[in-house]
């Protein structure tokens, strides 16, 4: 089975309704990290002063592990759930996976 890794950007605001669809779904990955980062760019939403003061918007990335074949399922379903342009998107093939055990 073919794995790759999905990883989700989005703005904090939208954190945990993205959440609330991925775990309401546990079948549909190996399972998943958060992990709060910065956006740089022309085409990043500034919504807050500090924000646009320091050039960078607060932002999330939820990377999930899972099969490729569930893919189309998870997006079409936040999709539905959390429309919103600001809620971006890359997959990557994983070569290998496991643990060190």
């Amino acid at each position: 089975m073919t794995h790759c890794l999905l990883t989700l950007n989005l703005p904090l605001a939208l954190e945990d309704e993205v959440l609330d669809v991925l775990l309401a779904h546990p079948d549909w990955t190996d399972g998943f990290s958060v992990v709060h980062t910065e956006a740089f760019g022309p085409d990043v939403e500034l919504p807050t002063v500090m924000e646009q003061i320091r050039g960078r918007a607060k932002r999330c990335d939820v990377r999930l592990s899972l099969a490729r074949d569930r893919v189309d399922l998870v997006l079409a379903a936040l999709k539905q759930a959390c429309p919103n342009p600001s809620i971006g998107y890359r997959i990557i093939p994983v070569e290998s996976h496991g643990c060190l055990v």
